[in-house]
């Protein structure tokens, strides 16, 4: 006889699943323009401290792949595309603003760091 399966245990099992995929991100940038620069900076410092090994990155230059940028339907840079896991996700800007970039990726709550842990005191 087959054992049936919970609906928590099923919805564990899918977040387990997300979050072992690697995260796809695409940064569009403009050569080598201070903006771009500090945009790839923060978004690789965001890679090694909350997605370690589950990311994959390509950066690509507006002046060297235009056609890319049009497809994309880029209209400013530098522009963050988390293309995976769904939805496809936007950030515009230098990501100097962790906070929002860790939202923008889900990596944290929609509250930020002060809803988690009003969330943790409540809990306690």
């Amino acid at each position: 006889m087959k054992t049936p399966t919970s609906a928590s245990s099923a919805f564990e099992a899918a977040l387990a699943d997300a979050a072992a995929s690697p995260y796809v991100l695409r940064l569009y940038v403009a050569g080598g323009t201070p903006q771009s620069l500090r945009a790839l900076i923060n978004l690789k410092a965001v890679c090694a401290t909350y997605l370690k090994g589950r990311y994959q990155l390509e950066v690509i230059d507006v002046y060297q792949e235009p056609e890319r940028a049009r497809d994309e339907q880029i209209l400013a840079v530098p522009t963050l595309i988390r293309a995976s896991p769904g939805p496809l996700r936007r950030l515009i800007g230098d990501l100097s603003d962790t906070a929002r970039v860790l939202r923008g990726l889900n990596l944290q709550p929609a509250g930020g760091l002060d809803a988690a842990k009003d969330t943790n005191r409540k809990q306690g």
